[in-house]
């Protein structure tokens, strides 16, 4: 059964975006509800309304949120699995819920805080591993993370600087190819209030900027924030009566190829998937489903942890060839003015926030409806992507009705 057209989002909400660990004394619990109420009252209902939770973090709990917001009976909670890779899915696993008749309205949240907590330290000890239970784990070292932390490989940028080494190696992509994704996006954000870096980035100052995981630089991985973003789906139908236009729901798709596996830390990848995003499978089948292909597509919001990744995934949604990604950005191609495809129009994981990909669901809908800030002329057609990460990864499509 094809989700093509049957459900929409009505409704996007946010706390405030906080650098790492300047979130207090907000609680995870209490941005994901001031989150979800803003959401419910964008759409023009009522936590009442409420009645199924499609995310992709054990950091959200629907037992406590719907406890604490007054849902009168929970009819569907499910956890699409991985991290920022189940951001863009978890839209399409509330549409099936929807289509299922298993809910009627449902939420897709991600509340993120960072703040290291043990009883007698500082919020702010850099030190002390996360509480147990936090979706970045207890200070336990897990077996599979022993066996390759002994190389150096200890965290995911790591291996996303093997990624972008190789793609540089076999294409050619240089690190100013990557400046040009930081700089666009750094531009995109500087319109922006409530981005976290909105001041402007310069090439001098990204190749002055200090080498984290070579040839990644400071400049080409995210940022570590706090904050809370929740939208809202439901059927088209109910959607006519609600308080904005929908942005429909046309395609979604989400997994990706079995070698992928668990990209963050072990390449275990056939040679034609070694330097891309991982996306190519689900690329195939979000673009199926919706009945479009990339040159249809205004606006495209890239999961953009590393900035190579958004140069990958480029070339695997067919936007340019595989292995002209480099010069396809170089090329001013990826701009919000004059560029054949904007990206991050928000500024993204790297320069608006991160909050594992959620903001760029925010700037699809906006985009859609014709309000966001940095607003593509014309745009009718949003591709949000999830991932790189480890599977799965995923995308979905929205519309204008």
């Amino acid at each position: 059964m094809s989700l093509n057209g049957k459900t929409a989002i009505v409704g996007i909400g946010a706390t405030p975006y906080f650098k790492r660990g300047q979130s207090a004394p907000n609680s995870e619990l209490s941005m994901a509800c001031d989150a979800t109420l803003a959401a419910l009252a964008d759409a023009g209902l009522k936590p009442t309304d409420l009645d199924g939770f499609a995310i992709y973090s054990n950091n959200c709990s629907p037992a406590q949120i719907g406890e604490t917001l007054g849902i009168p009976e929970m009819r569907f909670a499910a956890t699409l699995t991985a991290g920022g890779g189940g951001s863009a899915g978890a839209l399409g696993l509330a549409a099936a819920a929807i289509v299922s008749g298993m809910a009627e309205v449902v939420v897709t949240l991600m509340t993120l805080q960072q703040i290291k907590r043990r009883l007698g330290r500082s919020a702010t000890d850099s030190t002390v591993p996360a509480a147990p239970g936090s979706a970045y784990g207890s200070g336990e070292v897990p077996s599979d993370y022993a066996f390759h932390a002994g190389s150096g490989v200890i965290s995911p940028g790591h291996n996303f600087a093997m990624l972008a080494r190789r793609h540089m190696h076999l294409y050619g992509t240089t690190r100013a190819h990557l400046a040009e994704v930081c700089i666009s996006q750094r531009e995109n954000a500087i319109n922006r209030p409530q981005a976290l870096r909105n001041d402007p980035l310069t090439l001098d100052q990204y190749m002055a900027g200090r080498m984290i995981s070579d040839p990644l630089c400071i400049y080409d991985y995210t940022m570590e924030s706090d904050g809370a973003v929740a939208v809202i789906t439901t059927s088209v139908e109910r959607a006519r009566d609600l308080k904005q236009p929908p942005a429909v729901i046309l395609g979604s798709a989400h997994g990706g190829a079995g070698r992928w596996g668990n990209a963050l830390f072990r390449f275990q990848m056939p040679d034609d998937y070694w330097c891309s995003s991982g996306h190519r499978p689900v690329a195939r089948r979000v673009f199926e489903m919706a009945g479009v292909g990339p040159a249809d597509i205004d606006v495209a919001l890239l999961y953009d942890h590393f900035s190579p990744l958004v140069i990958m995934q480029l070339e695997d949604y067919g936007f340019c060839p595989i292995g002209e990604g480099g010069r396809f950005v170089a090329d001013g191609n990826i701009r919000f003015k004059g560029g054949a495809i904007p990206v991050n129009t928000h500024g993204g994981n790297l320069s608006e926030a991160y909050i594992i990909g959620m903001t760029h669901v925010v700037e699809a809908v906006e985009q859609v409806r014709g309000t966001a800030i940095n607003q593509v002329a014309g745009a009718e057609l949003a591709l949000v992507t999830g991932g790189p990460a480890s599977l799965p990864v995923s995308a979905t499509i929205l519309g204008r009705a």
